[in-house]
């Protein structure tokens, strides 16, 4: 940047100390040429017609003016004796003074001598009664002469041009970048940036915005990484728990086959082991089922449809009737009519099969269960074991059951409430639960 400053400020300056050196060249030279002039019109005051028109006499004027140059001519432009030039007898009608002075009687200019090779002023002027010309001349600088004299000094003016432009580069970049470089600090410190001064507003505008961007990535990158973490602690467990599902029935599976195998046994203990076997296959099947279907339901892109709610619900309760029935539990229909949610059969099923099932499995002996369906919610309230407080927070986790024993008495896995809060979830459903151990509880799905 000061390098940058430095060559910018030198350029322009040199170029203008150049400019105005030729410039002022030019004044004084047209000035010089002026006065010169003048010089020679007075000079000119002091010839009278006394002086020969002979060598003599042109040396004898010459010596009068301090040494200019005179030369006498006819009036048709014959030279008769020049003070600087000796047996000097050309024709000067052609040049341009004594043009001007046969015609207006005196004439004017500028031009290099070939004969002495210099830059003179001529001025020529006509006396007896056009007869004689009398020309009068003296050296002068010219333009490009005195541009090369104004160089030394041009020169010093250069050196000091350059001294003042290092300053200005360095004292300008100082004050120039200074603020900008708190800007870049403090942006980097991550607080609000400000500017001092009017111009930096821009850029203090775009370092906050570029702040915010930063911080809003960060907390999407955090916020990602928790994501992350959760989900691999998700999978840990969710492995865990499957494992620990599976190592039972397939532990019992072992068992009994290795004592099959041993012989020895008894027909009434064949009996009851096969009976076992047969038990625990059919429950590793359903575990496996059941965790398919839970995996399925994120990958399921199906196109959704109207579903009568109000039927299937009548049609899962007929289905249920002899496992309520078989524990004396009552059901207590409020399903009104014509009720349709925007789904599919087999998730509507799912939902609402896994909670009337739950409802039944952890119902008491002769409990009650009331379930209630309308176009903006439905309800599944039972009389059963209830849910503890600490456990409210678990009830949709993936195998947790209120039967710790996981698939003991009751035969549950722990994935049928997951299932159902991950399609509500799906679906832009709401659901909730309220509870009390040893009272019952009250699942409700918000459409």
């Amino acid at each position: 940047m000061k390098w940058r400053i430095l060559l910018l400020s030198l350029g322009i300056t040199i170029v203008c100390i150049l400019i105005f050196t030729f410039a002022a060249t030019q004044v004084y030279y047209n000035s010089a040429i002026d006065d010169s002039k003048s010089y020679l019109r007075v000079y000119m005051n002091a010839f009278n017609e006394s002086y020969a028109l002979d060598a003599d006499g042109v040396a004898e004027f010459s010596e009068k003016l301090n040494g200019a140059r005179v030369t006498f001519m006819t009036g048709r432009g014959e030279v008769l004796a020049d003070s600087s030039a000796e047996n000097l007898t050309a024709n000067h009608s052609d040049r341009r003074e004594v043009q001007d002075a046969i015609l207006n009687g005196e004439g004017y200019a500028v031009r290099g001598s070939s004969t002495l090779g210099k830059n003179m002023v001529y001025f020529c002027k006509s006396f007896s009664d056009g007869d004689v010309l009398v020309r009068i001349a003296v050296a002068t600088d010219s333009d490009w002469t005195l541009f090369i004299k104004t160089l030394p000094t041009t020169a010093q003016f250069l050196a000091i041009d350059i001294a003042l432009c290092v300053v200005l580069a360095f004292v300008s970049t100082h004050f120039i970048l200074n603020p900008v470089k708190k800007l870049a600090t403090d942006a980097a410190a991550g607080g609000k940036v400000t500017g001092k001064y009017s111009e930096l507003t821009p850029i203090a505008n775009i370092l906050n915005e570029r702040n915010r961007n930063i911080q809003r990535q960060m907390r999407e990158i955090n916020a990602e990484k928790e994501l992350v973490e959760q989900a691999r602690s998700s999978k840990d467990e969710f492995i865990s728990n499957v494992t620990h599902e599976m190592n039972t029935p397939l532990t019992s599976i072992h068992g009994y086959a290795e004592l099959l195998n041993a012989g020895g046994m008894t027909d009434e203990q064949k009996s009851a082991a096969y009976k076992t076997i047969l038990t625990q296959s059919e429950r590793l099947t359903n575990l496996i089922a059941c965790i398919i279907n839970y995996g399925e339901i994120d990958s399921d892109d199906l196109p959704p449809y109207e579903v009568d709610f109000s039927a299937l619900a009548r049609e899962t309760i007929i289905a249920l009737k002899p496992e309520a029935d078989a524990k004396a539990i009552t059901i207590t229909e409020n399903i009104s009519d014509g009720v349709k949610v925007l789904s599919r059969h087999e998730r509507v099923n799912q939902v609402y099969g896994n909670l009337l099932r739950n409802a039944i499995r952890y119902n008491k002996q002769n409990g009650t269960i009331t379930v209630t369906l309308n176009d903006k919610k439905l309800i599944v309230e039972d009389t059963g074991v209830g849910i503890a407080e600490e456990n409210m927070g678990k009830v949709f986790s993936r195998f947790f059951t209120v039967d710790k024993s996981h698939g003991g008495k009751n035969g549950g896995f722990g994935l049928g409430l997951a299932v159902v809060k991950k399609i509500c979830i799906k679906s832009g459903w709401k659901i909730s639960v309220e509870s009390r151990l040893g009272e019952g509880s009250k699942f409700t799905v918000e459409f």
